[in-house]
């Protein structure tokens, strides 16, 4: 058994397969991409080599700063708002508690359900007319609160938000749960031998041990917030007035709308940019958080 991992040639006909498939998934059209990018084409005609030209374009369009603009506040608001609460869920859960097993699947079911029913449900929450939430403000004396969520730019935004987030918590939380489950109960044990109380425990133990995990989460939040599209192009299209338009939904726009497939294609690689960018930041903050693990 040994000597077959340590054969070398045995090791690449068992990779071979995974590579070239990866390779052609993932590698290849981000080389297409990187490469219509640097063209003015509408998709039907021939292409024009403008090299970079681009590029500019996307820090001088208000059209795409608007939408990064966007991407970051999602950024945040997943971080700041999602994380915390997958977080919360998980320690709760992780301390053993009754029907364990229940609310572990109940956090985790919409994670599953496909982005379309989610956006439906979520645009009849949200109707203007007959929308269980305007129902609700109604039925609390708040009627004056009432309006046309997804109908106005001043609303739009963080209606979108909130589905995307809710959808979310319950994936972030498995993960996040998993690693607070792996940490040794013998810690736990000793930990309150010395009279630790249960916050105290959860940040001063738990939460540090569960630093990986939460690397990977975080990650995985940053990297979902700036792609995010299919939940937006349901429940908005990038509306009203491009309130909610992210990088994503702006590319879509770009090359299947207005056939601009050069400019939509160098958005796509700003894209990948971002997101390497910041899983490095990341990467970068928690090294200097925990300088033991690089």
């Amino acid at each position: 058994m040994n000597s077959f991992f340590g054969n070398k040639k045995a090791i690449c006909v068992f990779v071979l397969p995974t590579v070239v498939i990866f390779s052609v998934i993932v590698f290849a059209p981000i080389l297409m991409s990187a490469w219509y990018s640097l063209l003015d084409w509408n998709g039907i005609s021939k292409a024009k080599f403008i090299g970079f030209a681009n590029y500019p374009r996307l820090f001088s369009d208000p059209r795409t700063l608007n939408s990064i603009i966007n991407s970051l506040l999602f950024v945040g608001a997943s971080v700041f708002i999602q994380l915390p609460v997958s977080l919360i869920l998980a320690l709760i859960l992780a301390g053993s508690i009754k029907g364990e097993a229940l609310y572990r699947t109940v956090y985790f079911i919409p994670v599953v359900i496909s982005t379309t029913v989610i956006g439906q449900l979520w645009i009849k929450i949200y109707n203007a007319d007959y929308g269980l939430l305007n129902a609700f403000l109604a039925g609390a004396g708040l009627e004056h609160l009432a309006q046309d969520w997804l109908g106005q730019r001043k609303t739009a935004l963080g209606s979108v938000f909130i589905p995307i987030l809710w959808q979310y918590v319950g994936y972030h939380m498995l993960i996040l749960y998993a690693g607070a489950k792996s940490i040794s109960g013998e810690i736990y044990e000793a930990a309150k031998i010395d009279g630790s109380t249960g916050i105290k425990t959860a940040f001063r133990i738990t939460i540090p041990l569960m630093t990986p995990v939460l690397k990977v989460s975080l990650t995985l939040s940053v990297i979902g917030a700036l792609k995010v599209f299919d939940l937006v192009y349901v429940l908005t299209g990038g509306g009203p007035f491009f309130s909610t338009e992210t990088p994503s939904t702006l590319m879509y726009t770009m090359i299947f709308d207005s056939f601009q497939y050069g400019y939509g294609s160098s958005i796509s690689i700003f894209i990948i940019a971002e997101c390497l960018v910041l899983s490095m930041a990341v990467n970068r903050i928690f090294k200097a958080v925990n300088p033991e693990e690089s």
